[in-house]
C-alpha cells in the first residue's frame, strides 16, 4: 500500500543513517538548522547522477546559507560510498537500505515502468526548518536544475 508523501507543516520523522563519508547522521542532531533532504531512487543512474552533481556544483551556495544537504536512497552503504567517490560528491549520501526512512517520509512508492511494477523511492525533496517541521516539499522532481529550485525556496 502506497502511503502519501508527507506535507508542509508535518513533523519531519527522525532517523539515524550511515553515510558515504563514513559518519552516521541523525536528524535530531541537526535541530536548529534548516536541512535539505533529497530522496533519489538509485545510486549511479542517469537522473540521480544529474541531481547529485547539481547539488555538488552548488554546495558552496548551501554552505553560505548554513544549510546542510543530504541525499537519501534505498541503496546499501557500499553503493552510496562508490557513487559519492565516483562523482566527487562533497555532501553526504545516506544509505536507507531497509527503506524505513523512505517509508516514514511517504516516498516509498509503487512504480510502473515499461509494464513492470515495483517499489522504489519517489524523487522528492524536503526542506526541514529549524524546529524540525517540513517547510517545503518538491514532488516529482526533475533532476536537471533542481538544486537551483531548492536554493530559490531557501531564499524566500
Amino acid at each position: 500500500m502506497t502511503q502519501a508523501i508527507l506535507d508542509e507543516n508535518n513533523a519531519a520523522p527522525q532517523f539515524t543513517l550511515p553515510a558515504s563519508d563514513g559518519k552516521t547522521y541523525g536528524l535530531e542532531s541537526l535541530r536548529g538548522k534548516k536541512v535539505v533532504l533529497y530522496f533519489y531512487p538509485k545510486a549511479d543512474t542517469p537522473g540521480c547522477t544529474t541531481e547529485a552533481c547539481g547539488f555538488r556544483d552548488r554546495i558552496a551556495d548551501y554552505h553560505k546559507l548554513s544549510v546542510p544537504v543530504f541525499g537519501i536512497s534505498p541503496d546499501p552503504i557500499e553503493d552510496v560510498v562508490k557513487f559519492a567517490k565516483k562523482f566527487h560528491l562533497n555532501f553526504p549520501l545516506l544509505a536507507d537500505a531497509d527503506h524505513a526512512v523512505c517509508q516514514a517520509y511517504g516516498v516509498w512508492q509503487e512504480k510502473n515502468r515499461m509494464g513492470r511494477t515495483y517499489w522504489g523511492a519517489a524523487r522528492t525533496t524536503f526542506i526541514i526548518d529549524e524546529k524540525g517541521k517540513i517547510s517545503h516539499v518538491f514532488r516529482n522532481v526533475k533532476p536537471e536544475g533542481h538544486e537551483q529550485q531548492v536554493l530559490q525556496a531557501l531564499a524566500e
